[in-house]
């Protein structure tokens, strides 16, 4: 059977399907020696190159879908590589061979929070699909003045640069004063959406939590900079919510109480050495000091002579 070119260079784990789509249409991928246009159709047998690299493709019964769960901390960026060299949420990722990990939706660099990665790109693709509509839900704390009028408007729909947006649900958190904590819920992810939403209405949000994807809660026991991988019933939950069939295996072992606080254990030693190097700058290379060379009024020392090989003293006589 026939697939879609970008779906299944998608799910090989090349990029997302969009990224595709723009490396077809510049012309970077070939099919069989040809170029490829964007609609085109391959079978499994079929030689995919991108850049004149083979592309080691894999059929979608062979794949086993994995999903992650991160506790993403202020100050890392959505993106795999970065101009700047700020840290990335892929630095701390485990590794993997023959696939990789491909984000479900992003947070900006101000945001914490759960995010999710898969190795499927098309249970990527269909999560951030706004026509799925799967919650998301956000814990935002707000600096002005925010009344009853405010949150009936935001619950209705407030106009941004690229189009109405409203939040599903608000509830309002205990407190007083004009830092006050809200959560927030919505069916899409548009480009910074919450942080807009709330300065339309002339407030600023100083602190956004991202708390839950779906039905999927950010972890207690993970650290900022954490990471531990959903069960098979999670992955099948997330499948199931874009009507995509069950997974039948996992590769995430069976753990008893304490082999699960060794992981965690683990977990947190990793994100500590991990937080200490990028604290420690790059230490430079020792370079030797040269000797100081002498002032030109001090007199030059003479060698003593050197001994016979008999190593004696010579006489009296003999000096």
């Amino acid at each position: 059977m026939s697939e879609k070119l970008q779906k299944v260079l998608a799910r090989a784990g090349v990029g997302s399907r969009r990224e595709m789509e723009t490396l077809i249409s510049s012309g970077r991928v070939s099919v069989d020696g040809k170029v490829a246009y964007l609609g085109d159709r391959v079978e499994t047998q079929q030689v995919i190159r991108v850049d004149g690299h083979v592309v080691k493709t894999i059929s979608e019964d062979a794949q086993v879908c994995r999903v992650l769960a991160y506790h993403k901390p202020e100050g890392e960026i959505c993106s795999r590589h970065d101009p700047e060299g700020r840290p990335t949420v892929f630095d701390r990722l485990p590794k993997l061979q023959g696939s990789r990990w491909i984000a479900i939706g992003r947070l900006d660099i101000n945001t914490s929070g759960l995010l999710l990665f898969t190795t499927d790109g098309e249970l990527a693709n269909r999560l951030m699909h706004p026509k799925f509509e799967v919650e998301r839900e956000y814990a935002v704390r707000v600096f002005g003045e925010v009344t009853d009028a405010t949150i009936q408007k935001l619950r209705t729909g407030v106009m941004l640069e690229d189009g109405k947006a409203h939040f599903k649900k608000i509830k309002v958190l205990p407190g007083e004063g004009l830092n006050r904590w809200f959560h927030v819920m919505l069916t899409e992810g548009r480009n910074r959406e919450v942080r807009r939403m709330w300065e339309s209405q002339g407030t600023v949000v100083n602190r956004l939590i991202r708390v839950r994807y779906g039905d999927l809660h950010l972890p207690k026991h993970i650290p900022a900079g954490g990471y531990a991988e959903c069960t098979l019933d999670e992955v099948n939950y997330l499948r199931e919510l874009v009507k995509l069939p069950a997974e039948t295996q996992s590769l995430l072992k069976a753990e008893d109480r304490s082999e699960r606080r060794r992981r965690i254990a683990g977990v947190r030693r990793a994100v500590r050495k991990h937080q200490i190097a990028e604290k420690t700058p790059a230490k430079s290379k020792a370079v030797k000091a040269k000797p100081k060379p002498k002032p030109a009024s001090e007199p030059a020392k003479k060698r003593p002579a050197a001994r016979p090989a008999n190593n004696k003293r010579p006489s009296r006589q003999g000096r």
